[in-house]
């Protein structure tokens, strides 16, 4: 039996491949996605799935990347230290992004997806829904959150549906410090400087539903968590002022990985809650978001706690329990 559901995915770095074990439980269990959201890493996910990619698919795909290859260098950040350090002070971020956007485009163009107007919904039920896909950014310039592709045309003046949504991706997931930032013009010609919408909403699940309606089918959430933590993970040394900046803004974005989630609304309830320490060759291990590093082994056994709580949450999850308990009274 086919069941519908929107899906909301937190950001999280290089874990988002836990989301895509998540996915699986779901799919296999009979779900179809309708509407997607996500920030950084989530709207990675999202988007692939708004494309027509399958948890299997995923699944191989994010198992073949080799995330040091995220970690793009130009000319000065291959001077070492001083040249990471000229890259912060004339382009805002040690890495390029282009090889990401590149790779997430690839994928899209493989089911013959690029822009937003491909993912266009006919006769939505809400203006917020008008594209099956949206994404959170931060743009740094006016110090706003931007909810993509839709406030495009009312900040920037362009035209949504033919926005590319490699680069809406790119916005959402560009770390400060980590990655160079997207310029964006607006229709004065002013530059603006986008990042990682983390920093500003890291889990919208309100983007999808703000709990004033009673909805026709669930809107599932997927976050992280890092507990479970082990007292050896002593974290990485800081040993330069370089390294003070990343494990700051790497703090930063762990942080809002714990935002607030609404009782009233019921999100708790709908919320999968995912763990990111994992169990390689007897070890544990807790995965951060800027891992780049992360191994085969690592990623496989992130997949399998998206898996193992998904299955979990779907035993007990009553949809018309749950509407009764926090929409028809």
């Amino acid at each position: 039996m086919t069941l519908k559901c929107d899906a909301v995915f937190q950001g999280g770095g290089v874990r988002g491949i836990a989301f895509v074990g998540a996915v699986s439980a779901l799919q296999k269990r009979g779900y179809e996605f309708e509407n997607l959201a996500g920030t950084s890493a989530g709207a990675i996910v999202a988007a692939l799935l708004a494309a027509g990619y399958t948890a299997d698919e995923l699944e191989e795909e994010l198992q073949k990347v080799d995330y040091l290859k995220f970690k793009e260098k130009d000319f000065l950040d291959k001077l070492g230290l001083l040249g990471e350090s000229l890259s912060l002070v004339f382009e805002y971020g040690i890495y390029e992004g282009d090889y990401f956007e590149n790779w997430l485009d690839g994928l899209l163009k493989a089911k013959g997806i690029t822009t937003f107007g491909q993912i266009k919904i006919e006769n939505p039920s809400d203006e917020k829904y008008i594209y099956k896909f949206q994404a959170i950014a931060s743009d740094l310039t006016r110090n706003r959150m931007l909810v993509l592709p839709n406030d495009l045309k009312l900040c920037f003046g362009i035209d949504p549906d033919t926005f590319s949504i490699s680069r809406a991706v790119r916005m959402s997931m560009s770390i400060p410090i980590f990655f160079e930032p997207v310029k964006l013009e607006d229709k004065k010609g002013k530059v603006h400087y986008i990042v990682d919408g983390g920093m500003l909403s890291n889990y919208p699940i309100w983007l999808l539903d703000d709990g004033t309606s009673n909805p026709p089918w669930p809107t599932f959430g997927f976050k992280l968590t890092d507990s479970g933590e082990q007292e050896t993970d002593a974290g990485k040394p800081i040993h330069n002022i370089l390294q003070y900046l990343i494990a700051t803004i790497s703090t930063m974005m762990r942080a809002s990985d714990n935002y607030h989630i609404s009782v009233s609304r019921g999100d708790k309830d709908r919320t999968m809650i995912i763990p990111t320490t994992v169990e390689v060759d007897g070890r544990k291990k807790k995965i951060r978001t800027t891992d780049f590093d992360l191994t085969h082994k690592e990623s496989k056994e992130l997949f399998n706690n998206g898996l193992e709580t998904a299955e979990k949450f779907l035993l007990s999850w009553d949809f018309a329990a749950w509407k009764k308990k926090y929409r028809e009274k």
